[in-house]
């Protein structure tokens, strides 16, 4: 590992993992730590031969993380219930001392369905290495599982995973594909159908809101590097939590969402109602009178104020307080801009993670209400499997515990790339305006990709 960007600090890290060997455990899962000087993350992951690769970069752009290999992986193919998925939070919690240690992953939208080949129905990662940047600081971080290891064992393999890190290599502009086919599923006279189906008056009474949504499917002429498109998707949409997950050379999941589930500090809860969208103005003049207008959209505000209704009913039976702002504000990305509503809770004593997500995924925004019905016609009519599009992705930590939704999201197969978008169906929802909806949530990643 010579002339390796971090070979001091991988030869130290080396030598902590030689001396502990021999040594008593003191925990089941111990985690080394380093410092080094600042180096460009996402060049660092697109560099390794490791898997899974993992990225996160939260909204508020304070860490940067990312992880290879996996030290303790669950992974949940087949169908699973919440007290089995619970296992992933209970089996660390408590364990670890050191307040750093995380297991990285997501849900799937739909977890009664069957999903995505290497994703399961659920899949969270302790990672065996992780480079975390907070500013011009790196930490890097080593992963240890004495629970299921054997000691000598455990480290002999993290020194292996070690030697395998690799230079970081400048990312590169992605090349523009050409688009050899595409596919909509729905296609748009499905669509329509499906749309005339939700805001029928005999359905729209007992579910006000289906958020339908479609896979564009684009078959294109060479492979693509998923962590290239995801560094140029994030210099075009800064404000919102980009992440991406590969668990083989095969598939990765990348997304740059706007959205948040939750961020849990503690027992303080932060969450959001983001529904309803138009489009940005080409001019300073126009963005604001597209913003006042979407203020003052009857069918957006009630789309919205359908979302804070449930998340604030959620919340409840678990907190002690839970306060949430009246009026909706405008929440800006690059081509289109959101209605948004701030939610703080302060959470009961005893309250986990895994019952935060029990309560608030699948949210209105990408479901519907009632949540049981609105999915049911989702899985019965919508026609394809939506895997972790509009899942929950994020991670778990004892002390810190965030997650988003993962919507303006990618699928990135071998010379396939896989698109999802969804519209909120409510009364009065007009089907072309809503499958333009769709083209306008794709046109960021779009004009990435595709030599049109």
């Amino acid at each position: 590992m010579s002339g390796h960007v971090f070979s001091q600090q991988f030869n130290e890290l080396i030598n902590k993992l030689n001396s502990i060997k021999t040594m008593p455990a003191v925990d089941p899962i111990i985690q080394l730590s380093v410092e080094a000087s600042s180096v460009p993350v996402l060049s660092w992951l697109s560099a390794q031969t490791l898997y899974p690769r993992i990225y996160w970069h939260g909204r508020d752009k304070v860490e940067e993380v990312a992880a290879i290999g996996a030290c303790k992986d669950f992974f949940y193919e087949e169908q699973i219930d919440d007290e089995r998925l619970a296992n992933v939070y209970h089996s660390q919690r408590g364990k670890a001392n050191n307040q750093d240690i995380r297991y990285y992953g997501g849900l799937a939208f739909d977890r009664t369905v069957e999903c995505w080949q290497d994703f399961g129905r659920a899949r969270f990662v302790l990672p065996r290495i992780e480079i975390r940047r907070n500013g011009n600081k790196i930490r890097i971080l080593v992963n240890l599982n004495f629970d299921d290891n054997d000691q000598v064992a455990e480290c002999n393999a993290a020194i292996a995973d070690i030697q395998q890190v690799q230079k970081p290599k400048p990312l590169m502009p992605p090349n523009k594909l050409s688009l050899m086919g595409r596919s909509d599923l729905p296609n748009y006279p499905r669509w329509k159908e499906l749309v005339e189906q939700v805001t029928q008056n005999n359905f729209n009474q007992t579910t006000p809101k289906v958020v339908l949504s479609r896979q564009t499917q684009l078959e294109v002429n060479s492979s693509i590097d998923p962590w290239t498109v995801l560094a140029c998707w994030q210099g075009r949409n800064p404000n919102s939590f980009q992440f991406g997950f590969q668990f083989s050379p095969n598939r990765a999941f990348i997304s740059c969402s706007p959205e948040r589930l939750y961020l849990r500090r503690q027992q303080e809860l932060y969450t959001e109602a983001l529904a309803g969208t138009t489009v940005r103005g080409l001019s300073q003049e126009e963005d604001e009178q597209l913003a006042n207008q979407l203020l003052e959209d009857s069918k957006n505000s009630h789309e919205n104020q359908l979302v804070r209704e449930h998340i604030v009913d959620s919340l409840e039976p678990l907190s002690q307080y839970v306060g949430a702002e009246e009026m909706p504000k405008i929440f800006k990305l690059t081509h289109i801009q959101h209605l948004h509503r701030a939610i703080r809770a302060q959470l009961k004593p005893g309250i986990d993670d895994f019952d935060l997500l029990r309560a608030l995924h699948p949210t209105p925004a990408v479901g519907g209400l009632p949540r049981n019905s609105a999915l049911s016609f989702i899985r019965q009519r919508e026609g394809y499997a939506r895997g972790w599009y509009a899942g929950a992705c994020g991670y778990l930590n004892s002390y810190e515990t965030e997650f988003s939704v993962a919507i303006r999201s990618a699928l990135i197969e071998p010379r396939r790339i896989n698109l999802f978008a969804g519209a909120g169906i409510v009364a009065g929802s007009d089907p072309d305006a809503e499958w333009q909806e769709l083209e306008n949530k794709l046109a960021t990643i779009l004009a990435i990709l595709i030599d049109f």
